[in-house]
């Protein structure tokens, strides 16, 4: 009966892998285990200290009332002064809004513009919830499947062939969620020329990780690769992973007009505007001392480092390198068909995670959550000793293997 009364959306999809996966060692450790957690997605720092004390003053000083939709003209300066400061691109107040975390502008721009029958180009391995959401909009996911041998990264022929005259959205993620892979310019350069024969398709640059990249990769921002088609791109990035704010639950998007007025209309709707503090406490994060993010990226780097050193000591266990974000997107084929102790086999990824959680107490994310197996998401944004431990406990659940 209850199932009867759910909408087709909801029915539809499934709960977000990744955040089900936090969940589960929450309840693990609420059980007593002893759980080392790769699963995070977010930062384990805190709020840089400046930010927090921009909120306290915002709350003392009477901001905690409803604001405008798009957000405080405060907040919409300071998310066009960082476009232009960091990414070279130039935007009006007007074709910025800001929302409740990334995935909620996702969600808004989605059901601004999608219709039943409209197509979403989505490549592997992808963010988890990029699918479902436009499930949810009743969109059909078009899924290019990705490949280790080129880095994780969209081909133009690849793009091209999945085009039809129902795509809608294209949607890019750079630096990548979870393989850690950065477009070059030259590659988005080749992406755009492909989007410029489909007038038609809008495309959509994830751009949330931008702040943490490594060695020799340099984030660029899709419109600054192709400034002739920002007439139809949007850019969403927000505070959660850069300035480690997740848990205030502010995102941003820059675009055309008509799109962020169609965006402001649906939030309207919803949620009215974001958290007003969170807005004061974000414009000291956009606008304020840049100089933390400086300190986190060289924190990331040595634990991007020593993570993938210690995984290459691990049989069964193979990782490109990510240039970017904060995971490893470990290949596991190598663990494909071992038995482990008990002996059960090893039949694809979600067994490795499962037998990672039993036998070692390691949670991880299975590939098949980004849809691209056999491989595992570790998350290197975890302290040193933790990444040590959870390395050392991996390597032994895999030499248990037979």
């Amino acid at each position: 009966m209850s199932q009867s009364l759910l909408s087709h959306r909801v029915l539809a999809i499934e709960p977000s892998p990744s955040i089900a996966a936090n969940a589960l060692v929450t309840q693990l450790r609420g059980e007593g285990r002893d759980i080392v957690n790769f699963t995070i997605g977010e930062p384990d720092l805190d709020t840089p200290r400046h930010i927090l004390e921009a909120a306290q003053q915002a709350m003392f000083s009477g901001e905690t009332h409803y604001t405008g939709t798009p957000g405080t003209p405060a907040l919409l300066k300071a998310i066009v002064q960082k476009l232009a400061r960091d990414n070279g691109l130039s935007y009006r107040d007007d074709e910025v809004i800001a929302g409740c975390g990334g995935k909620h502008i996702i969600y808004h721009a989605l059901a601004a513009t999608l219709n039943p029958g409209d197509e979403v180009i989505v490549h592997t391995p992808y963010w988890v919830s990029y699918p479902d959401i436009a499930r949810l909009n009743e969109a059909t996911p078009v899924i290019i499947p990705g490949d280790e041998s080129n880095g994780f990264k969209l081909l133009p022929q690849a793009l091209e062939q999945a085009i039809t005259p129902r795509t809608k959205w294209v949607i890019l993620n750079t630096p990548n969620n979870p393989s850690g892979a950065v477009y070059s310019e030259a590659e988005l350069q080749a992406l755009a020329d492909v989007l410029r024969q489909h007038p038609q398709v809008l495309i959509m640059s994830d751009e949330i990780y931008e702040h943490f990249v490594y060695g020799s990769a340099r984030h660029v921002s899709f419109v600054a690769a192709a400034a002739d088609l920002q007439a139809r791109t949007l850019i969403v990035n927000g505070a959660s992973k850069g300035y480690a704010m997740t848990g205030w639950r502010l995102g941003f998007a820059a675009g055309p007009r008509w799109l962020i007025a169609a965006m402001g209309k649906l939030l309207s709707q919803t949620t009215t505007c974001p958290s007003s503090v969170s807005q004061a406490a974000a414009v000291a994060a956009f606008a304020g001392d840049q100089a933390p993010i400086a300190q986190m990226r060289e924190l990331y780097v040595e634990r991007r480092r020593r993570m993938l050193e210690l995984l290459a000591d691990i049989p069964g266990i193979g990782c490109t390198p990510p240039d970017g974000a904060f995971y490893v997107f470990a290949n596991v084929s190598g663990l494909i068909g071992k038995v482990t102790p008990d002996a059960q086999r090893l039949e694809s990824d979600g067994d490795v995670v499962a037998y990672f959680l039993r036998e070692g107490g390691v949670a991880t994310v299975a590939g098949s959550a980004y849809g691209l197996s056999p491989y595992v998401r570790l998350s290197f944004a975890s302290a040193m000793e933790v990444i040590e431990e959870g390395c050392r406990r991996l390597r032994r659940a895999c030499q248990a293997l037979r």
